[in-house]
């Protein structure tokens, strides 16, 4: 019967819990939208408003369906920074998580900023400092391409303006304990991470979204050796299955990427 297992495993992941539903109705209610539309969208208590409906959804799969975010804590007030916070979702579930979090949000896009501030009070989640500035090395400020969904970066290929920086290590520094520090900085996350390499100590559980963009160093051996170094243990994971990896390259057919991953660190 391994056959009938194998055929019905991914229908029944679509359904086994309440969070997995939810997405599988979102998807029904959203998926034919149009893309890089301004969208209200609903789910469970929340209303929000997303700047593109497929990365709503996707997000909603990442963070609610599948728990990416997850963590346990003893304190009943966690500090969480939240470095690429986009339009809020991750802070709902964190809010949703523990609901006297402190939250630091870091989102650089400005219009995406925007919105994230529209949607937290919407929603009254208090508790949230909202740093509308790009997570960088330092406070010089930074060249971003603006896209118009998630994928705003320095390396995007749109045109680049000059937007406000701040340098996140002062941000680590401030605090005695970080019970977790998301950092989805598409791209920065390598040269941000070597700059606060000594200040993570403090830190008990560490996201990364790793990206790797065609052209330039991949540089995930250095990545990784920044988690050994500070003691964490860690979980790489992927979502994509991709088929010829020797001959295709590219993630997702994604013109300017060809890897992208997820890195989970913590401490016993």
């Amino acid at each position: 019967m391994y056959w009938l297992r194998y055929l019905l495993k991914e229908p029944y992941n679509s359904l086994r819990t309440p969070a997995n539903r939810e997405f599988m109705g979102l998807l029904l209610r959203y998926g034919n939208s149009p893309r890089h539309t301004r969208t209200q969208v609903n789910f469970g208590d929340f209303q929000l408003e997303v700047p593109d409906t497929m990365s709503f959804l996707w997000q909603h799969k990442e963070i609610f369906a599948d728990d990416f975010y997850y963590f346990e804590t003893a304190s009943p007030q966690p500090v969480i920074l939240d470095c690429g916070a986009n339009v809020g979702m991750s802070i709902l579930y964190f809010k949703k998580l523990y609901p006297k979090a402190r939250v630091v949000a870091f989102e650089a896009e400005p219009e995406i900023a925007a919105l994230l501030g529209k949607n937290l009070k919407a929603n009254a989640i208090n508790g949230v400092e909202i740093i509308d500035k790009a997570v960088w090395t330092d406070e010089n400020g930074i060249w971003f391409g603006s896209e118009a969904a998630d994928s705003s970066s320095i390396y995007s290929t749109a045109e680049k303006k000059k937007i406000a920086s701040v340098r996140l290590k002062d941000f680590l520094l401030k605090e005695k304990h970080i019970d977790f520090l998301k950092m989805d900085i598409e791209g920065a996350e390598t040269e941000v991470l070597a700059d606060c390499r000594d200040a993570l100590g403090h830190v008990q559980n560490l996201f990364v979204e790793f990206h790797s963009y065609i052209g330039n160093p991949q540089g995930l051996a250095d990545v990784v050796k920044i988690f050994e170094e500070n003691g964490f243990r860690y979980y790489i994971d992927t979502n994509q299955h991709r088929l010829r990896p020797f001959t295709n390259h590219r993630y997702r057919g994604n013109d300017i990427m060809d890897l992208q991953l997820n890195i989970f660190g913590w401490r016993k």
